[in-house]
């Protein structure tokens, strides 16, 4: 890929290779908007619904950092969003809405690792957000579009999944719900079922009503993989690895009444048990599992507990029992600096620290430090106040950890 994407640009494109316009004064998407460029280079260009062409941008996401394309639609509107790397980049595509809720995310649906996806807005302005799958640095384009206009990927007919290419009602070997239409189902509980993707690859579902859902492919040692396609075949969403080996799917625009075919593969024993949920989308705890999973910070007005550290002078510890959900700390800065954050458990776990501005922008993470499973992390700071979520790797895990916050201040001129 490559060569012939710039040739594609034209006066619908807006090129934004880091020298757009921040959108600083558009507060919305939970924030996120703050360091978001227009996709059509103003607002007013940037409406989908309206535009004559596609409209696109370059996109430069620094490492460990994420590009957010800001766009709008102004009537219920049928759009393609696709994200494309360059070389060997793999995408991400996160869609926010104007409140801050993650309504769609990708990989790679738009073929050879780019990302994208089709769905239903309604009214509103959003935030298509792009970051690397491993957090390095990478060059691509970002695309929203209307469904008769060009597709900037080649997209993926019928992704791998077990039991082979794609998924219709007629490959499904079982119904969640009995058949019965889910949306008055889940209403009242989410729906299960349990199988191996040997016994059962295809399980189909019925929807009577708009409705807007979450689903859950769970056993860790079974490694999941989800794709949903409607009844005719055509590919929706699909994930792998939402939170641990598990997978996830969050549809927050409601699904058309309809039939819909859902292929459950493993990327690990196929004749292990996979639980399979259907259930009401809930956008309050899609965000508390951002939290939960130091994917995205929480705010500082109480709903989610952090816990607040105060002014950090030159030192600070704190000693906290950490699991695989985050714990967060706020901490003041009062002067440019360099901080410096470690976790450590002595070998008893494996801590995973991640620092956050207070607008929400991941500043700095890290993992394992050296050869140490214990994390490191160093980041340049304004006055301000910051987040650092810490949390251990792996399914139930739990550990003792010290983390150790030092504040470094240039030297001044004598």
């Amino acid at each position: 890929m490559g060569t012939t994407k710039a040739g594609r640009l034209g006066p619908a494109v807006a090129l934004a290779c880091g020298m757009g316009l921040p959108a600083a004064a558009q507060d919305f998407c939970g924030g996120a908007s703050a360091n978001g460029q227009w996709i059509g280079g103003t607002e007013a260009a940037s409406d989908v619904a309206t535009a004559a062409s596609h409209l696109e941008q370059m996109a430069l996401v620094l490492q460990n950092n994420e590009y957010v394309a800001l766009f709008s639609v102004s009537v219920p509107t049928a759009v393609r969003l696709e994200a494309q790397g360059r070389g060997a980049g793999d995408p991400i595509l996160d869609l926010r809405d104007e409140g801050g809720a993650v309504i769609l995310t990708d990989d790679d649906s738009g073929g050879d690792g780019a990302a994208r996806a089709e769905m239903e807005l309604t009214p509103g302005r959003y935030c298509l957000m792009m970051r690397s799958y491993d957090g390095s640095p990478m060059t691509g384009f970002v695309r929203a579009g209307r469904s008769e206009h060009e597709a900037l990927t080649p997209g993926m007919d019928a992704p791998v999944v077990a039991g082979g290419g794609g998924c219709d009602l007629s490959t499904v070997t079982a119904f969640l719900g009995e058949g019965e239409p889910l949306d008055a189902l889940i209403a009242r509980a989410r729906v299960t079922a349990t199988a191996s993707v040997n016994e059962t690859p295809f399980w189909g579902f019925r929807l009577s009503e708009p409705t807007a859902i979450s689903i859950t492919a769970e056993n860790p040692e079974a490694d999941p993989t989800i794709t949903l396609y409607d009844a005719g075949g055509a590919h929706l969403a699909d994930n792998d690895d939402w939170d641990g080996l598990n997978s996830r799917i969050d549809l927050g625009a409601p699904l058309p009444p309809g039939d819909y075919c859902l292929a459950v593969g493993a990327l690990g024993d196929t004749a292990l048990p996979v639980t399979v949920s259907v259930s009401a989308y809930d956008a309050q705890a899609v965000m508390a599992g951002l939290y939960d999973r130091a994917e995205a910070a929480p705010p500082l007005d109480g709903s989610h507990p952090v816990m607040a550290l105060g002014p950090l002078a030159t030192r600070l510890r704190q000693d906290v029992a950490t699991t695989d959900r985050a714990t967060w700390f706020s901490f003041e800065v009062g002067r440019p600096g360099l901080v410096l954050v470690e976790a450590l458990t002595n070998d008893m776990g494996d801590p995973y620290v991640a620092l956050f501005d207070e607008v929400g922008r991941q500043v700095a993470y890290n993992d394992n430090n050296g050869d140490s499973l214990d994390s490191l992390l160093a980041a340049r700071v304004m006055p301000g106040t910051y987040l650092l979520a810490v949390r251990q790797y792996g399914d139930g895990a739990q550990a003792p950890t010290r983390v150790l916050f030092e504040l470094f201040e240039p030297a001044t001129a004598p």
